[in-house]
């Protein structure tokens, strides 16, 4: 999901960059909501892995 929100970053950087600016917020936007949900995820599952007392693989 980070690789998804880098790829729409990168896509909006692009597009600013040729000057469609609708069009580059729509993926700010976009790699924002991906970001923040990447991020939820991340930490529910070391809470699940802390609570469960097991180690994570390495």
């Amino acid at each position: 999901m980070l690789g998804w929100a880098i790829f729409c970053l990168v896509l909006a950087l692009i597009a600013a960059v040729l000057g469609f600016g609708g069009l580059a917020g729509t993926f700010v936007g976009i790699a924002k909501i991906l970001f923040f949900v990447f991020l939820v995820l991340f930490v529910v599952s070391l809470v699940v892995n802390a609570l469960r007392g097991r180690r994570p693989p390495v």
